[in-house]
């Protein structure tokens, strides 16, 4: 799959079918998000992958939108120092580089994805053991689509992405 097709045929999965992901395909996407380029190269994230069923279903009480992570074959939870500093202001654009590169990694191999934001970071820091002092923003829930709400399946929805003329401004405003 060629990038280009990668970004525009990409959608969220939130209904994942029973089937494990491979350790090799989990390295794989892993190795896309740690490749990401970063502001300074400070590389600020810490993945922590979920694959157990218990643990991911314990992720679910993260927030209102993570449901999806209770079904997924894995999730990677992103960690950060501290989110509010300013030297690292820039983390969350980084984060947003790294996951996209996983999500994109992922549907070239046919997993799907969705991100979460954690609402409860107590809740994070429960299941996984992380330390008080780190931040935990967001996860992404991974899995291979249920065949019955499969994306790939049927045709984007109408009215969804805004046409290019809408969004871009050439030289000024």
């Amino acid at each position: 799959m060629q990038v280009n097709e990668a970004i525009r045929t990409n959608r969220a999965v939130r209904e994942f079918a029973d089937r494990p992901v491979s350790r090799e395909e989990i390295v794989q996407v892993l190795n896309a998000g740690r490749l990401s380029g970063s502001a300074k190269n400070r590389q600020p994230w810490t993945f922590v992958v979920v694959t157990a069923r218990d643990t991911l279903r314990a992720l679910t009480a993260c927030g209102p939108w993570c449901a999806h992570v209770g079904q997924a074959a894995f999730a990677v939870v992103l960690v950060v120092d501290d989110l509010r500093d300013p030297p690292t202001l820039t983390t969350p654009f980084d984060l947003g580089r790294a996951s996209q590169n996983m999500i994109l990694a992922a549907w070239e191999l046919g997993i799907g994805s969705c991100m979460g934001t954690i609402y409860d970071p107590e809740a994070a820091r429960a299941a996984l053991g992380i330390p008080a002092d780190k931040d935990v923003p967001w996860l992404i829930s991974f899995g291979y689509p249920h065949p019955e709400s499969d994306p790939r399946q049927r045709p984007p929805r109408a009215g969804g992405r805004r046409r290019l003329e809408e969004v871009v401004r050439w030289e000024r405003w």
